[in-house]
């Protein structure tokens, strides 16, 4: 069973769009997940365009991967370093802490995420 920075049981984070490394809706990883998919967040324009101009273009369809582009307002697992970039540069989007994995506190302190929860948790 996965956990979440809560301790808790894993919850998915969206079915659609597909997410997750493994495309199962959760931010489930393991050794072959290199870029640590871990952070469930609901996408903001903001960062969208944060990640392109980045190099990372998460708008653009690419239909060769089952990829229908982000809107704002998705959910999607955001690799842990991805979110840390943001958050430095004032475009992190809200997190769902329930969603997010537990391993992403080895790159990202909880206080951080919580200060970014889409729902505050006590």
């Amino acid at each position: 069973m996965a956990f979440n920075v809560l301790g808790t049981a894993l919850v998915p984070c969206s079915y659609d769009p597909l997410t997750g490394f493994y495309r199962d809706g959760c931010c489930n990883t393991a050794e072959d997940d290199t870029g640590s998919h871990v952070i469930c967040v609901k996408v903001t324009e903001e960062f969208l365009e944060f990640s392109a101009r980045r190099g990372n273009d998460l708008s653009t369809p690419r239909p060769e991967y089952r990829f229908r582009g982000l809107h704002a307002g998705d959910r999607w697992c955001l690799c842990a370093l991805r979110w840390r970039e943001a958050f430095d540069a004032g475009a992190a989007p809200a997190v769902i802490l329930e969603s997010t994995h537990e391993r992403a506190l080895d790159f990202v302190p909880i206080a951080w995420l919580r200060a970014h929860a889409l729902h505050p948790v006590g």
